[in-house]
């Protein structure tokens, strides 16, 4: 007897499906499997079954909801030790032989460890036939619909993105067309399927397909949402324009040429060695932790030399750098201080805040100190999916080749297991690390010092107005230049993009931009030709990051008045205060004082905007 959650949840014996009628217990077992050999609390039990609209005895009710299910477990022949009740909730016993969600998941891992390409492709394959139509169809959950199934959904279609990435590793463009072709048309918003759909018909000898495709989702892309292709689409677009041979290295099955971005200038094609294992779902070489000489090169493959390491180059000032001087001085003063051991820099913060900036600025103050040269990486790629410690590992130089001490500065760092692994490439040397996070476990394992950027001071915005505009023209209208600072919320982001607006603009009065923005701040404040100058896009991106749940509570806080944000201000329960831990950790979130936390008033816009459109789409579904 197994339960099959990847698709209509059901319970099957053999080749017998019994497909589950929607109902509470339904919602009840999916809750429960979604969260296999784990415990799964009251709470949330009560969310999954009521969601927000909980009867004052639910509690009672989801007693009486798991006595039901036990009943339905006897029924179709089920043990009813299979659901535990244990202290805060209850935990469903199910191993892969009982589950199609953990089967999938040790074969999706099974496929990490499998060594060569083949084998990791095969796994993959036995992996994806267990999904089984649409998740959760007979469920419903609103809040599992809402909160889970897209999580779920996201593992199926990396998975298929990376087997997909290993069909055309291995030259296999029409064996995977098929495939390719209804996961574009099904999922139109990943861009990654449209790159492997174009880049399949081109080395198959569709060129004229492959380019109407590319302008198909160009068209798409601008008419939806009015911005452009990806990087990585334009450059294919580039490439089959001027007939590069995509495909040569496929037809003696070698890996194709996989984009690595070189620090300090625009990615480009090079060729990924064959001793590298298959890429993953993003299309991007994905590490086992061996080093990429000790890994076997497939049969069959043409092994090609590593690319060599970029050199690194002078790391110029930041344009118009302004404040920061206490922690540009405690900086410098750590990463030039000598010590064997590796200084370690984490600068953490909200986003836009100007972390990026003090970081490049500390390295350009302190390059004569690492004769080794300093190394910039940007640890995330652009559709925001972090880079492995390998693909990281591929821009710096290996340990005992340099002329000296080594500065590395990994920016926009996710989590703590990008940054573990790149720390023995720098030894004496020093790393600064930017991060939306605060990396506790990183420095509780490696210590270093956390400097968390909160907004500039009047005075430094001031400075960063005039550096940026000119004395003469801050000088001109001080007032309004105060305003100006003020709408910007103090933010640098904002502020170089107000001042950006000014400098192109010679005719417009800073009173009159002040006037313009404060109509909209959280989304006036953009430059139209450059969507990383945009605060509601850098604003979204690192919400984005969040699991729903967390991006719900951060919408909620648009609801609250004031900057100040209560411990109560989402509940008084243990997951309520666990959504505030994690918007404080992901930079959404300020600690008081006063009061346990606090929001800056740009991002407090930003909610309540974000607020009003998630209750005017609410009410625009409501059926009258």
């Amino acid at each position: 007897m197994r339960f099959q959650l990847l698709g209509p949840l059901s319970i099957a014996e053999g080749h017998d499906v019994v497909v589950l009628k929607p109902s509470k217990p339904s919602s009840l077992l999916a809750a429960l499997l979604i969260h296999p050999g784990t415990v799964v609390s009251t709470g949330y039990l009560l969310r999954a079954l009521w969601d927000d609209d909980q009867p004052a005895t639910a509690r009672a009710a989801l007693q009486s909801c798991v006595l039901r299910l036990r009943r339905i477990f006897v029924k179709y022949g089920v043990a009813g030790d299979v659901i535990e009740a244990v202290p805060g909730g209850y935990r469903m016993n199910v191993d892969s032989d009982t589950l199609d969600l953990v089967r999938f998941r040790t074969l999706v891992r099974a496929a990490d460890g499998a060594g060569d390409a083949e084998g990791e492709l095969y796994r993959l394959k036995e992996a994806l036939p267990l999904w089984q139509g649409p998740l959760l169809a007979n469920v419903p959950s609103l809040m599992l619909h809402r909160d889970e199934v897209p999580g779920l959904t996201e593992e199926r279609l990396r998975t298929l993105e990376r087997a997909c990435d290993i069909e055309l590793s291995l030259g296999r463009c029409r064996q995977v067309l098929v495939d390719l072709w209804e996961a574009a048309r099904r999922h139109p918003g990943r861009e990654r399927f449209a790159e492997q759909l174009i880049e399949a018909l081109y080395r198959t000898g569709r060129q004229s397909e492959a380019l109407a495709e590319y302008r198909a989702v160009k068209g798409r892309l601008k008419e939806e949402l009015g911005i452009d292709p990806g990087p990585s689409l334009q450059r294919l677009e580039l490439a089959i324009l001027r007939g590069d041979d995509l495909g040569s290295l496929a037809l003696d099955q070698a890996p194709q040429p996989l984009e690595i971005a070189a620090p300090g200038r625009p990615a480009a094609p090079v060729a990924v060695p064959a001793t590298v294992p298959a890429p993953d779902a993003g299309g991007r070489p994905r590490g086992d932790g061996a080093p990429a000489a000790d890994r076997p090169v497939p049969p069959g493959a043409r092994a090609l030399p590593a690319p060599p390491v970029p050199p690194a180059l002078p790391v110029p000032s930041v344009p118009s750098f302004t404040g920061r001087a206490a922690e540009r001085a405690d900086i410098t003063a750590r990463l030039t201080g000598c010590s064997p051991d590796t200084a370690l820099v984490v600068l953490s913060g909200a986003p836009g805040i100007g972390k990026t900036a003090l970081a490049r600025q500390c390295a350009h103050d302190t390059q004569d100190a690492f004769p080794g040269g300093v190394f910039v990486v940007a640890m995330t790629h652009p559709d925001g999916a972090p880079l492995t410690a390998d693909e990281a590992m591929a821009h710096l130089p290996r340990p005992g080749t340099g002329d000296g001490r080594v500065l590395l500065v990994l920016d926009d760092v996710t989590t703590a297991d990008q940054v573990r692994p790149l720390l023995p490439a720098v030894p004496g040397g020093a790393v600064i690390v930017t991060s939306r996070r605060g990396l506790a476990g990183l420095m509780a394992t490696h210590g270093g010092s956390v400097h968390r950027l909160s907004t500039l001071d009047p005075a430094e915005s001031r400075q960063l107005l005039t550096a940026a505009l000119g004395a003469e023209r801050v000088a001109a209208e001080p007032a309004a230049a105060g305003e100006l600072a003020d709408v910007c919320g103090h933010f640098p982001l904002s502020l170089r993009i107000a001042a950006a607006r000014l400098l192109t603009r010679p005719g417009l009065s800073v009173e009159d931009c002040v006037r313009w923005l404060a109509e909209d701040p959280s989304a006036r404040l953009s430059l139209a030709d450059d969507p990383r100058m945009s605060v509601p896009q850098v604003f979204g991106r690192a919400l984005h990051r969040l699991e729903p749940r967390w991006q719900d509570a951060f919408h909620r806080l648009g609801d609250q008045e004031g900057l100040l944000v209560p411990a109560h201000a989402l509940g008084d329960s243990a997951e309520a205060e666990e959504a505030l831990e994690r918007l404080a950790d992901a930079g959404l979130l300020e600690e008081g004082p006063p009061g346990p936390y606090r929001i800056h008033l740009l991002l407090k816009i930003y909610a309540r905007r974000q607020a009003r459109e998630r209750n005017t789409g609410e009410a625009a579904t409501v059926p009258h």
